[in-house]
């Protein structure tokens, strides 16, 4: 008994210095540490550039110089008025009238003026709009994204002058028609108790949206991203022979398990990092770009979100390891990789499917496959708080019980392939290293 005892210590030991030695290197190169700044300066453009361009939809914008053509003839006084009510009310964001048309003779002529630059934009309303099924027609010399709003602004005055033209033929007043048009007001409360109301506005409505695919994004980066250091690295020490070296001291598990161990420190260092720039970004993001706008986010998922990603990560580079044992380089590494990258990827493409239904049948059944559990019960998580615990508990149990599995098998094939040169071996093969381990 004190003899296993002794030969478990010694093997733990081992283990616990290949991982150090597996986190240092890995955290003393230059692209761990490029890619730990760029991935929250990334984060953080992306909010401030969110930001501006909110900004410049409402913001300042140059004058934009078009022409209408009206020939129906029955529109002239109704769509000066409704330019310079627009103008009025959006000093930065001015439409300046250039010209009102009625004769069709004109329409080459202002067309090239678009051509030349010398317009932003020609509207033309067909004699029959206002009766009949006549069209707006709208040239420009080509249209921008930018422009979109612009265009869409001129297109809604020349609707309102011929709603408004309407009205009067039908003795319909625009008193009459705004009052029938008028919305309801709507106000959405969260009830928690009777002294726990809370009004929510669409802001914060969509970041609620969006946190549970934030941290399901954190998950897959941290696993999927993470993970590929194991492959890299493995490929990279089997092909330069350091492997050799290193199974001389230790056995072939040790190396994989301090591997798989070193790389997991390493995935909860970056996380960590990124979950306090993420915080900072929130915050300072909240009082700076989204006014008073609250994000809440379940304290409760944060242990969770730890439990499934340790599990998760050990499951996936457990898997990497005997990939990465078999293979020689790692163009052979991406070809084995492409079904397992297709299917981490469909969580992220079916997640507002699952957001909308955490309680679906779908989303229950992929909460159920150990690979993409993690993902899918971090997801749910963050967008029900009324998930039972005993699935919860299930799910963690099933993942718990599968990664010794994934591991054990990952070690037998990791015994034999990483010291196997040449032709990669087939899938045959593979099962016969088992079946003989």
């Amino acid at each position: 008994m004190k003899s296993l005892l002794r030969q478990l210590e010694q093997a733990m030991q081992k283990i616990l210095k290949i991982a150090h030695r597996e986190y240092v290197e890995t955290v003393r190169t230059k692209t761990f540490l490029i890619g730990i700044l760029i991935t929250p300066a990334i984060i953080g453009m992306i909010v401030f550039v969110n930001s501006r361009i909110r900004r410049s939809i409402t913001g300042p914008r140059p004058p934009k110089k078009v022409i209408v053509a009206d020939f129906s003839g029955e529109l002239t006084t109704e769509i000066k008025d409704l330019f310079e009510e627009h103008n009025k009310s959006n000093n930065e964001r001015q439409i300046l009238l250039q010209e009102l048309q009625s004769d069709e003779n004109s329409l080459e002529l202002t067309k090239k003026k678009v051509r030349n630059g010398q317009l932003d934009a020609y509207f033309v309303l067909e004699k029959d709009s206002i009766e009949g099924s006549g069209k707006i027609h709208t040239y420009t010399r080509s249209t921008k994204i930018v422009d979109f709003d612009f265009l869409s602004s001129v297109e809604n005055l020349l609707n309102r002058a011929v709603v408004n033209r309407r009205c009067e033929l039908k003795d319909v007043s625009q008193e009459l028609l705004n009052e029938l048009r008028r919305r309801v007001p709507r106000e959405r409360v969260d009830i928690g108790s009777a002294s726990q109301e809370k009004r929510i506005k669409d802001s914060e409505q969509f970041a609620k949206t969006m946190i549970p695919f934030f941290f399901m994004f954190m998950m897959f980066m941290g696993i999927f991203g993470m993970g590929q250091h194991m492959l890299t690295s493995v490929i990279e020490e089997k092909s330069s022979r350091v492997i050799e070296v290193l199974l001389s001291a230790v056995s072939p598990f040790e190396l994989m398990a301090g591997k798989i161990l070193g790389l997991a420190g390493i995935s909860l260092t970056v996380l960590a990092l990124w979950a306090i720039a993420a915080c900072g970004t929130a915050y300072y993001g909240a009082a700076n770009w989204w006014g008073d706008m609250k994000i809440d986010v379940p304290v409760a998922i944060f242990p969770y979100f730890a439990i499934y990603f340790v599990l998760g990560f050990l499951l996936f580079s457990s898997i990497l390891a005997g990939i990465g044992s078999i293979c020689n380089t790692i163009k052979e590494a991406q070809s084995l990789m492409m079904p397992i990258n297709l299917l981490f990827i469909l969580p992220m493409v079916a997640w507002f499917y699952l957001v909308q239904h955490p309680e679906g049948t779908p989303a229950r059944a992929l909460s159920f496959f150990p690979p993409l559990t993690p993902m899918v019960m971090v997801l749910r998580l963050a967008s029900s708080q009324d998930m039972p615990f005993l699935e919860i508990l299930a799910s963690i149990i099933l993942l718990a019980v599968t990664v010794p599995l994934v591991m054990w098998l990952a070690a037998k094939v990791f015994r034999t392939g990483i010291l196997m040169y040449g032709k990669r071996p087939g899938l045959r093969e593979v099962l016969q290293w088992l079946k003989q381990s």
